[in-house]
């Protein structure tokens, strides 16, 4: 298969994990505290993956200044982004309660909401088509990863939405949307830099890794702790254990 088919098929199979979560959701009601929990599992899996590789592939791959600027340059980028959207209503948009805002209390935070989606969505697809670049094959870590983070993304997000007053046609093609164009994402991902050099390469692997950690701080984590109790925080820690033992296997 080419590998520029490769890259396409993988982004798309783990964007179609959203599509899971929010089916999901919106077929059963599931208890806040499950959701949390479920959510703190992905962000430990994602922080995890991208320690093990993005950032320290990135390191060695391309060095350390071209990691170090583009995990800065990542995380400021969409720091910025998410701002700009926050404003426009789509602050909570990953929240289960009942904080997202419905189209009455804030024309135009549907749209808000779907962007912001999309802009959480980007980096993970991108690094998938990255991989297939530097490794000739996509992350086994990271591919679980993403597709594990995704489920609860998708999952807590509808959630939300649904008490929002959302309809289905708005849910399932907000994350219908994102599940192709997380496909595209990684499919550009590959093909604009299959004859980058290492030190770019490197640079934007950092670019997504930084953008990942900032939304999991802005966006995963705080609905991953809503609901507080003892185990939320070992939870996180066996997330982030699966994917450090996916990675292992992996390498």
């Amino acid at each position: 298969m080419p590998m520029w088919l490769l890259a396409w098929m993988w982004g798309t199979i783990a964007g179609a994990a959203l599509v899971v979560g929010s089916a999901l959701s919106w077929t059963w009601t599931i208890r806040a505290k499950l959701v949390s929990s479920i959510m703190a599992f992905g962000a430990g899996v994602l922080i995890s993956a991208l320690s093990f590789d993005l950032v320290e592939e990135a390191a060695n791959g391309g060095g350390l200044w071209p990691t170090a600027g583009g995990f800065l340059a990542g995380a400021l980028v969409y720091v910025g982004a998410n701002a700009v959207l926050e404003r426009r209503g789509a602050k909570h948009r990953k929240r289960s309660g009942g904080k997202q805002p419905s189209e009455q209390q804030h024309p135009g935070s549907g749209t808000a909401i779907a962007i912001g989606a999309l802009l959480d969505g980007i980096p993970e697809s991108v690094v998938l088509g990255l991989g297939l670049v530097s490794g000739g094959a996509v992350s086994p870590a990271m591919l679980a990863a993403v597709f594990i983070s995704n489920v609860p993304e998708g999952l807590s997000s509808t959630a939300g939405m649904k008490k929002a007053g959302r309809s289905a046609g708005y849910v399932f093609g907000v994350w219908g949307g994102i599940a192709l164009i997380s496909g595209l994402s990684a499919l550009v991902g590959y093909a604009a830099l299959q004859n980058a050099s290492e030190g770019l390469v490197a640079f934007i692997t950092a670019v997504a890794a930084g953008a990942i950690l900032a939304m999991l701080a802005d966006t995963m984590i705080p609905e991953a702790f809503e609901e507080h109790h003892l185990l939320t925080g070992l939870i996180a820690a066996l997330g982030f254990l699966a994917a450090f033992i996916i990675s292992s296997f992996g390498g």
